[in-house]
């Protein structure tokens, strides 16, 4: 049986939905952030800690996360999953928490995280194990690995900074419609290719925030989805990973959302032209360009004339990261739950003036590592299924 006929379509869905603390959220440990976020989609959901007996959390600080938050909520969940692929690995959680509440292991998945790095540490919080191979050359990581990714693809396919530029001025322009962005400032192409550079040819404006922020979701199947108040079915997911080190990545003009994307559009029964909005793990400017290509929006080598074109800003035929993605909403070390969220909220019609009209299918994509790890989820309206 292939990938694409045993996935659950449609079987489950997101249920509740939550951010908490974006920008800075000082006082609050990363594990606190999480709960509060946890707490806030299970009322989004209608219901309460008691009925998650499925807890899926990566935590940035703590390897043990799965286990302090079972302790903090005080339940004793049948399966916890802390699986760690980066930012991709609350996408992962959703594809394992649809595969175990559809053979009826589970009833009620909690997806949650959490981090305060703005506010403790004032920098970006790794865990990625410096490389015994790639450190003693000198290169920042993980901004050198993405910098040599896109170097490549200004030499293959003739991208530019300005293209590179467009996507963090799309970016700006979604996060200019939605009051929980972090930076909301005005800025133009000029103001943001004279930017620092920091590992040529990437500067400032091309890398994410560094903030605090928490979200949360929480899944059920669909046959008790439907008596909460606005259900998103999961119609499809696929995941990969390709390698962990820059140095071994087979093609630096290529991710593993090549094998995640068709195989999740497969799942869910979609083409690439059935989608409404994207929401990107944009962690660097060359992330939306790589995906949209991967993903199957645009051909390979023509993401940087598709994003200057204007088609994913604001009015664009594309709308992607509507709330202003990593690049201008929010980016607490790991950001992929906070795709899924966008995307629900698109889906219920609740984003308020950056709504999207007549949202009917959604793609929320997370990346972890250096391009190392990709995730695609496939989301819609009940009209979907």
């Amino acid at each position: 049986m292939s990938w694409s006929d045993a996935f659950p379509r449609g079987r489950t869905a997101v249920v509740g939905a939550s951010t908490f603390g974006l920008g800075t959220c000082p006082g609050f440990s990363a594990l606190e952030m999480a709960a509060e976020a946890g707490y806030r989609a299970l009322d989004d959901a209608g219901l309460s800690i008691a009925d998650v007996d499925g807890l899926f959390v990566a935590l940035p600080d703590d390897y043990l996360g799965g286990l302090a938050m079972a302790e903090y909520f005080g339940i004793t969940p049948a399966i916890v999953d802390n699986n760690r692929t980066g930012g991709s690995a609350f996408l992962c959680h959703a594809i394992h928490a649809a595969l175990a509440l559809n053979a009826g292991l589970i009833d009620v998945a909690l997806i949650t995280y959490g981090s305060n790095q703005r506010s403790n540490a004032g920098k970006l919080v790794s865990a990625l194990r410096a490389s015994p191979y790639e450190t003693p050359h000198g290169a920042r990581m993980p901004v050198g690995g993405y910098a040599l990714a896109t170097a490549r693809h200004m030499h293959d396919f003739g991208t530019t900074r300005e293209d590179l530029a467009h996507v963090a001025l799309s970016a700006r322009a979604w996060a200019q419609k939605n009051p929980e962005a972090f930076v909301r400032d005005e800025t133009t192409l000029d103001a943001l290719l004279s930017a620092r550079i920091i590992s040529s040819p990437l500067s400032v404006s091309d890398c994410c925030l560094v903030t605090d922020g928490a979200a949360a979701v929480v899944m059920t199947r669909m046959d008790r989805a439907r008596d909460t108040r606005a259900p998103i079915p999961l119609l499809g997911g696929a995941a990969t990973v390709t390698h962990k080190e820059i140095a071994a990545m087979p093609d630096l003009t290529t991710t593993g959302a090549a094998i995640s994307g068709p195989r999740a559009m497969a799942a869910a029964r979609i083409t690439p032209a059935d989608v409404d909005v994207v929401q990107l793990y944009d962690a660097f400017t060359i992330n939306t360009i790589l995906f949209l290509e991967d993903l199957g929006f645009c051909p390979k080598g023509e993401g940087g004339r598709f994003v200057a074109s204007g088609t994913i800003a604001p009015g664009g035929a594309l709308p992607v990261n509507t709330n202003g993605g990593g690049l201008s909403c929010n980016h607490p070390g790991m950001y992929g739950l906070f795709t899924m969220v966008e995307a629900v909220r698109q889906l219920r019609g609740e984003a308020g003036e950056r709504q999207v009209p007549g949202t009917e299918i959604a793609v929320s994509h997370g990346n972890g590592g250096v391009l190392s790890s990709q995730a695609t989820l496939i989301f819609g309206t009940e009209a979907t299924l």
